[in-house]
């Protein structure tokens, strides 16, 4: 009965067998993320140009909801830097940051991307998420860590800065250098570098005085809450706000309210593309961070039931006066390594935050923003990834060129053309290439049952057989090149009596593949010329009996490469290819 509750509710699965053991694992894990989501959550808040109560709000009704639905035992799900920042772009043509109406289209965001989760959960569409390629992805992130730093310095040197993208964000700050707040500088320069040299050589000094590796990494993660502390104790003893500095303010005390969002379907339609775009890049964040950690303790997580749990997250956060969410990078890590043992962390998490926005709201008042700032610049100094780009390219200039494509376009124009144009041109280039797919005449290995390309090695042919190795399935983009492919070599083959094509690398034949394979058959025909097949696999196999063509064909449909070439190769064979170089295996097939 538990299992089948555990189809809908995962929670029921954590649930049993919990004890006072687990327990304490949770609550410990729980205290720790707590005391660094508080900063986070407030700066992630910033940087979406919200107030700093929705990061709190945030962090609250989805880690619960999270808790009930999720199938990773230690994601960490709120605020994030990459989704606030989409926030910001989002929200930025629609109200003024931090107004009323800005704040009620965040909800109306949270609560769309939601939905748009909830719906590919629902209809099993977690695959779509793989069209968000790696270099894409990867380019995508540095990017925006970057305008995210840059976004930032603004709130360093005590002006306003401002824009979209990085040409914006640096005429903003160049226009108000006059303006610049020593004091501020003083206060975020020093959090900066105290944050960095924590993060630096904190844990290592630490585990050289005897400390443990696990509790010198926590207590290098927890160093932004003891910058809080100090900077905010700073600003009320000596009333900085009154020289300039620029303080949270005002939290209001207390829990969210529970309230529908806006209903405005202008609004909805306006934010459905960048809620679109917000769900896709959070799911996959997520999802990887998820399955990196489940992997550690042999765990597994079910990605189309993620997307339910992360909608839900989400839908929670529109209603319950927070922003979009997904799961955090640092955060999971920290709450893995606290010793996390199911959801149920997620949720004393949650209580946690409460607690904190019931008692602590009057100390954040006095929190400069400026520590925020360097807390956010250290945070996602860990997503730019630069030589990512080098790897990248050595390996493959067509993604390479996506992923800078991606990375310019986010920093010269925002964050939503940039993902765009990077998706675009990586199915653009996956098209092209499957569109000419690699294909090779082989010969036999001398000696062997085994086929390889005759441009690489010494192998043996036949003038009257020709096998044809194609490295692709096939479909409507590249049925067209095999025609033309075939035609190619029969036509400098004048002895040519039977082609095979090997098709064991072909795992599927869609429906305009089918008409060329039927086109190339007649064409052979009328030149005197038999198709034979090879190494279909067996589904494809399956497909071609349920057509016409099996029937049609001349020739036969042989079980193996091999098998064509004994029953087809009636002369003595020639050995063709590479004569100066002897075969190599490893030179490729």
């Amino acid at each position: 009965m538990i299992d089948r509750i555990a189809r809908f509710l995962p929670v029921a699965r954590w649930l049993k067998g919990y004890n006072g053991g687990t327990f304490v694992s949770d609550s410990l894990a729980a205290v720790i993320v707590t005391l660094m989501l508080v900063p986070q959550a407030l700066a992630y808040a910033l940087l979406a140009g919200l107030p700093a109560e929705v990061g709190l709000y945030a962090s609250m009704i989805p880690l619960v909801v999270y808790a009930i639905f999720g199938t990773s035992a230690t994601l960490a799900v709120g605020p994030v830097a990459v989704a606030s920042l989409m926030t910001a772009s989002a929200l930025g043509g629609i109200a003024e940051a931090g107004s009323p109406e800005y704040v009620g289209a965040a909800l109306v965001l949270a609560a769309l991307s939601g939905l748009i989760l909830f719906a590919m959960g629902v209809l099993r569409l977690g695959f779509l998420a793989n069209f968000l390629s790696h270099p894409v992805i990867s380019g995508f992130v540095t990017a925006s860590g970057i305008l995210i730093a840059a976004s930032q310095i603004g709130h360093i040197l005590g002006i306003d800065g401002g824009g979209h993208n990085l040409l914006e964000m640096g005429q903003g700050l160049w226009q108000q250098l006059g303006a610049i707040n020593p004091v501020t500088v003083m206060i975020g320069g020093g959090a900066l570098l105290f944050l960095y040299v924590c993060r630096r050589f904190l844990k290592g000094g630490l585990m050289a005085v005897g400390l443990s590796e696990r509790l010198a990494d926590l207590a290098t993660k927890a160093a932004p809450v003891s910058a809080v502390i100090v900077t905010t104790a700073a600003a009320w003893l000596w009333d900085l706000g009154a020289t300039g500095v620029k303080l949270v303010g005002e939290v209001p005390s207390g829990l969210p309210s529970i309230s529908l969002p806006s209903l405005d379907p202008v609004i909805w339609s306006t934010l459905l593309p960048a809620a679109v775009l917000i769900s896709l890049v959070g799911f996959v964040e997520s999802v990887s961070v998820a399955q990196t950690l489940a992997a550690k303790r042999r765990q597994r997580i079910d990605p189309n039931a993620e997307l339910i749990a992360l909608g839900l997250a989400n839908v929670g956060a529109g209603v319950g006066g927070g922003s979009p969410v997904s799961g955090g990078f640092s955060r999971s890590v920290v709450n893995f390594e606290a010793g996390a043992q199911t959801p149920i962390a997620g949720a004393l998490t949650a209580l946690g935050i409460a607690i904190a926005t019931l008692t602590l709201t009057g100390l954040l008042a006095f929190l400069p923003k400026a520590t925020l700032a360097a807390t956010i610049i250290i945070a996602v100094s860990t997503l730019i990834d630069f030589s990512a780009i080098r790897r990248t390219l050595n390996y493959s200039r067509a993604d390479g060129a996506a992923m800078l494509a991606t990375i310019i376009l986010t920093l010269g124009h925002g964050v939503e053309l940039g993902i765009l144009v990077g998706v675009g041109m990586s199915l653009g280039l996956y098209l092209y290439r499957t569109s000419r797919p690699h294909s090779a005449v082989v010969g036999l290995i001398p000696g062997t049952e085994h086929f390889r390309n005759v441009s690489r090695h010494d192998v043996r042919t036949d003038d009257a057989t020709i096998i044809l190795r194609v490295d692709e399935s096939l479909y409507f983009a590249n049925a067209r090149y095999l025609e033309d492919r075939v035609l190619e070599l029969v036509s400098a083959r004048p002895r040519l009596k039977n082609l095979v094509l090997a098709c064991q690398a072909v795992n599927d034949i869609d429906a305009s593949a089918l008409e060329s394979l039927e086109a190339i058959d007649s064409r052979l025909k009328e030149a005197g010329i038999t198709l034979h097949l090879a190494e279909v696999k067996g589904p494809v196999m399956d497909r071609l009996r349920k057509t016409g063509f099996c029937h049609e064909l001349r020739g036969q449909i042989f079980l193996s490469t091999f098998e064509a070439w004994t029953s087809l190769v009636k002369a003595p064979p020639v050995i063709t290819g590479i004569p100066e170089e002897p075969a190599r295996i490893s030179r490729g097939r």
